[in-house]
């Protein structure tokens, strides 16, 4: 019978050699891999992947990070590519081809018809004499020793290999076009991904919701415009300068320490040289100063003058998490 000490020994031992795998295929990095990114990234096309496959699936992965990532890319099914699919590819594309064993019955009835008009084909093969090693104009090493199956059949150690391989195209693809956060965020419009590389301060503020007082207006005066604007907080406003704020815990502990406020005013209870961030600023800076000071709100300003609250509540309810 196996325990769950058993089971986590197992686990163990799949993700370390799994991670060997990984690290021996660093020393077989070479020119064929740097000579093939670079191709990629000069054409004027696509790159299509295709497999067969576990290595279709992974080629399947390849292409979404790839396209994320500002190389354009399409998945084309081995065995789909015989019966019409072929017609997807372009002159101006590049073909990375995956196959573990390069040697598959659909792999060698598609090289030689993806190579006959001339495109290039960069194969990623553990087998560098098989078919399509032979046949590719690249060669990308995905060798392994043994699959962590304990049959050593299931693609594992291969397939997480492959799906290693492609992360280490699409990164040095990235860093040879300068892909920047920004580049990103176009491709990520939509979730909280997009959200937290784009939405802006400014697009959370909610104009009528901008609770202010005089520094000399009374308690009752300052409850009111906190309850009235329901962000738990007024900013201490003269003259167009902010001087203060004033939150619903400032009145609990102004409670707690005096009997009477009738004489007291705003400026009596304000904190002074509140956090403030500029209103074109992204919601993702502003939650990283909420979070470092323990705060639940934050005066916005727009060219130094004030322009509302943005609370933390508003950042959560937008599904943007630090």
């Amino acid at each position: 019978m196996n325990t769950k000490k058993d089971i986590i020994e197992y686990a163990k031992n799949t993700l370390l050699s799994e991670s060997e795998s990984i690290t021996k295929a660093i020393s077989n990095l070479n020119n064929d891999f740097a000579e093939a990114v670079i191709k990629i990234s000069e054409t004027k096309g696509r790159l299509v992947i295709t497999g067969i496959g576990k290595s279709a699936h992974i080629a399947n992965k390849i292409v979404a990070t790839l396209n994320s990532t500002g190389t354009p890319s399409m998945f084309l099914h081995a065995a789909e590519a015989v019966h019409g699919d072929l017609g997807m590819v372009t002159a101006d594309d590049i073909i990375l081809c995956i196959s573990n064993s390069g040697n598959s019955p659909e792999i060698k009835v598609l090289v030689p018809l993806l190579k006959r008009d001339g495109n290039i084909l960069i194969g990623m093969t553990a087998n560098k004499e098989s078919f399509l090693g032979k046949n590719s104009d690249y060669v990308i090493n995905s060798h392994i020793e043994k699959e962590s199956c304990p049959n050593n059949l299931a693609p594992t150690n291969s397939t997480t290999l492959q799906l290693a391989l492609g992360d280490a195209i699409a990164v040095a693809l990235m860093k040879i076009k300068n892909f920047t956060s920004n580049d990103f965020a176009k491709f990520h419009p939509g979730g909280a991904l997009g959200k937290k590389l784009l939405l802006k301060v400014e697009n959370l503020l909610i104009n009528k919701n901008k609770p202010e007082v005089s520094p000399n207006a009374s308690i009752k005066e300052v409850i009111i415009e906190i309850s009235s604007k329901r962000l738990g907080v007024t900013a201490v406003i003269e003259n167009n300068k902010i001087l203060g704020i004033i939150t619903d815990g400032d009145i609990r502990r102004m409670l707690e320490k005096t009997d009477s406020f009738i004489n007291l005013q705003a400026k009596d209870i304000m904190s002074k040289s509140p956090k403030t961030i500029e209103s074109n600023e992204l919601v993702s800076v502003a939650l990283e100063i909420l979070e470092s000071y323990a705060i639940t709100q934050l005066i916005v300003t727009e060219n130094q003058k004030y322009a509302g609250v943005i609370h933390l509540h508003d950042i959560l309810k937008e599904g943007i998490v630090s």
